[in-house]
C-alpha cells in the first residue's frame, strides 16, 4: 500500500521546516538548501509536480539582524521576516537555478484562504505556475500578518496548500524521524510508528507538543495537518529531512518516516474549506434532537433546535455547532446574525414569522453549508 501510494502520487506538497534551512548559530544554510533541492529535483524527474512550503524566513532574519533570541514583539518578528524572506528566496532561486528549474515566490495569509474568491484565485495562479513547470515556494506573509489573519504555523499552511491545489500527497520534512510511541528525546526506548491508518484521539495525544528555537510547530501541529488533509483524501508522510538521501530513497521503496493514510470518504473542496480553513466566529449549542437530525439524518439546522448562542457573527460567517456537553460536532455557515439568532433561538418557523415577519431563509444553516466533523 505504501509503495503504491508513493508511486502513484503525481502532485506533492513538501513542507520544509525551519531547522532544515536555517539555524540560530549561523542563520541561513545555503548548502542544506542545495541538498534538499537536489533531492526534490530527483523525485520531480519522474514526472511529479512539486510545491514547496518553506519555513526559515524569521530565523534567517534573526541572524542577519544580529538578534540573540527569538523576538517576542510582533514588529520585530515582522522585521526579521522581511529581511529573512528575501534571503530565503534568493537561496532557493540560486539552488534550483543550478538544476535548470524555475521557482516562484507565493506569500499567503489566512485571509487569502478564508475568502472564497481569493482562495480560488490563488488556486488558479498556482495551477498556472505548475503548468509552466515552475516550483512554487510558499510561505506565510509574516511581514503583514497579525493574529486575525495568521495561518499560525507552516504545517497548517502546508495542509491548506495541499487542499488548495488538489495534491495527492503531503510530505512534512522535519528534524525528527516521524511519530513515535513516546517522545524519543525523553524515552530512548520509544519506537517509530511507520503507518497510521486513522488519526484517533490516542494518536493526537501521542503527538504531544514540542518546538524548537527554529520553528513554531511541533509534532502536534504535524499530526493536526495530517488529520486536516486526510479528510480531503490526501495522505501525509512525516520524514526526517536531515537524513541525506532519504527523500528519494522512500520513493524508490525504502522504509522511512510515518505515513498517515487518507480517509476513504472525503469532503468536497468547499466543505473541506468550511471545516478546516474558516475560523468559527461563534458557537451554537443544540438540543439532542437537533444534534441527531444533523449528525445522523443529514438535515439542515432550524432555530427550534438551538439552546444557546455565543459570539458575535454576521450572516455568512462560520460557526461551530456544539452538543449539550460542549463538544463540537459540526461547523457551518449561518443565514442569520448572532443578534437575530439570540432573538429566535428555540422558536418554530411560524413563531419566527410572527415575531420578525417573513424571512429570506427558513434554515439557520442549510445542509449544503454544513459539515459534520
Amino acid at each position: 500500500m505504501r509503495d503504491q501510494l508513493l508511486t502513484q502520487a503525481t502532485r506533492i506538497v513538501i513542507k520544509i521546516g525551519s531547522s532544515l534551512v536555517a539555524s540560530r548559530e549561523i542563520g541561513l544554510c545555503p548548502e542544506r538548501i542545495d541538498r534538499l533541492a537536489d533531492e526534490i529535483a530527483a523525485i520531480r524527474s519522474g514526472g511529479r509536480e512539486i510545491l514547496i512550503v518553506s519555513s526559515g524566513a524569521i530565523v534567517s532574519g534573526i541572524k542577519k539582524l544580529g538578534l540573540t533570541e527569538y523576538p517576542k514583539s510582533l514588529p520585530v518578528k515582522q522585521a526579521a521576516a522581511a529581511v529573512g524572506q528575501s534571503r530565503l528566496m534568493w537561496a532557493y532561486e540560486k539552488s534550483f537555478e543550478r538544476l535548470d528549474i524555475k521557482v516562484a515566490q507565493i506569500l499567503l495569509t489566512h485571509h487569502d484562504l478564508a475568502d472564497r474568491r481569493r482562495f480560488l484565485n490563488a488556486r488558479h495562479t498556482l495551477s498556472a505556475l505548475i503548468g509552466f513547470g515552475v516550483i512554487p515556494i510558499i510561505n506565510e506573509n509574516d511581514t503583514v500578518a497579525v493574529d486575525e489573519i495568521r495561518v499560525g504555523d507552516n504545517d497548517t499552511l502546508a495542509a491548506e496548500v495541499a487542499h488548495l491545489v488538489d495534491a495527492e500527497l503531503l510530505i512534512i520534512l522535519s528534524d525528527i524521524d516521524g511519530l513515535y510511541t513516546e517522545d524519543p528525546r525523553k524515552n530512548p526506548a520509544a519506537t517509530l510508528i511507520p503507518l497510521i491508518p486513522d488519526i484517533t484521539e490516542e494518536i493526537e495525544q501521542r503527538a504531544g507538543s514540542s518546538s524548537s528555537f527554529e520553528g513554531t510547530g511541533g509534532m502536534a501541529t504535524k499530526v493536526r495537518a495530517a488529520k486536516n488533509v486526510s479528510a480531503y483524501g490526501v495522505a501525509t508522510l512525516i520524514l526526517n529531512g536531515q537524513e541525506a538521501g532519504l527523500l528519494p530513497k522512500v520513493f524508490a521503496g525504502s522504509p522511512g518516516g510515518s505515513l498517515f493514510l487518507a480517509k476513504e470518504r472525503r469532503f468536497t473542496s468547499r466543505k473541506h474549506w468550511i471545516a478546516f480553513t474558516l475560523r468559527p466566529r461563534g458557537t451554537l449549542t443544540l438540543d439532542p434532537g437537533a444534534v441527531e437530525a444533523l449528525a445522523s439524518r443529514g438535515k439542515s439546522l432550524l432555530a427550534s433546535g438551538i439552546l444557546d448562542v455565543n459570539g458575535s457573527f454576521d450572516t455568512g460567517d462560520a460557526v461551530s455547532c456544539l452538543d449539550q456537553n460542549g463538544k463540537e460536532f459540526a461547523k457551518g455557515l449561518v443565514n442569520f446574525s448572532s443578534d437575530t439568532l439570540a432573538r429566535i433561538k428555540g422558536l418554530k418557523t411560524i413563531e419566527i414569522q410572527q415575531r420578525l415577519g417573513p424571512q429570506e431563509y427558513e434554515e439557520v444553516i442549510h445542509r449544503d453549508n454544513l459539515v459534520i466533523l
